[in-house]
């Protein structure tokens, strides 16, 4: 019985290396590999978008901007070349969904500690209220990390263009004031080529999304991480 085994065990092993083969095939065809889609205005709420550049399909990318941080300090495209980075629109008097939205954004700030190269990016839509002293006053009473967090207020005509024609982020808001801005919720996740990789609930920590294109503040972390991890 031992010699017949014997005679049989390359066989036997063989056939096993090839089940387990097969076995992990079968597995990795049944679990596809994650991967972020690249936004474009075509993919978003019209609501959201610019008129100007609805029509833009492939290669939407963030335009460069200059305002001014909590700091005093001017801050460019430059300080977020080759960054993955999360932007909102925010405004520090808002009374409803901002103080929720700041909360998660500090919890995010937290969670990414491991990941200092991951920055963040908050425009007022109130610039003519949110001086430099009243971000910097906001920044300290909520715990904002000024190496890796920058509250920015500037031009309110070059903060609404960028809001919608680059992150596409912001609804237009009384008809007869051309700039009148109502942020929305979201947060945006931006890879190192200024290309939009998802839209995020800012309110909403873990809760599932009732939208299948805005996912909640755990997923965005994974998809942070992710992007850390694959784009090099």
């Amino acid at each position: 019985m031992l010699s017949q085994l014997n005679q049989y065990r390359t066989f036997i092993l063989l056939f096993l290396i090839v089940s387990i083969a097969i076995f992990f095939c079968i597995y990795s065809l049944q679990t596809p590999e994650k991967m972020l889609p690249i936004y474009s205005p075509r993919d978003i709420n019209p609501e959201l978008v610019d008129s100007t550049v609805q029509h833009i399909g492939n290669d939407h990318k963030i335009a460069d901007f200059s305002f001014t941080n909590q700091n005093g300090k001017l801050i460019t495209q430059k300080e977020y070349e080759n960054t993955i980075y999360v932007a909102d629109f925010f405004f520090t008097t808002c009374p409803t969904i901002c103080p929720k939205m700041t909360n998660n954004m500090i919890w995010l700030q937290n969670q990414l500690k491991k990941y200092p190269e991951v920055k963040l990016l908050s425009f007022s839509v109130t610039p003519d209220i949110d001086t430099p002293a009243v971000l910097k006053k906001y920044a300290q009473e909520k715990g904002v990390d000024d190496t890796r967090w920058n509250l920015v207020t500037g031009d309110k005509k070059e903060i609404y263009y960028l809001a919608r024609k680059s992150y596409l982020a912001v609804k237009t808001g009384k008809p007869e004031e051309l700039y009148d801005m109502v942020h929305t919720e979201n947060f945006v996740l931006v890879d190192k080529n200024k290309r939009i990789r998802g839209f995020y609930d800012g309110t909403n920590l873990d809760q599932p999304s009732d939208d299948s294109k805005t996912k909640n503040m755990q997923q965005l972390l994974s998809d942070i991480i992710w992007l850390t991890e694959n784009q090099k």
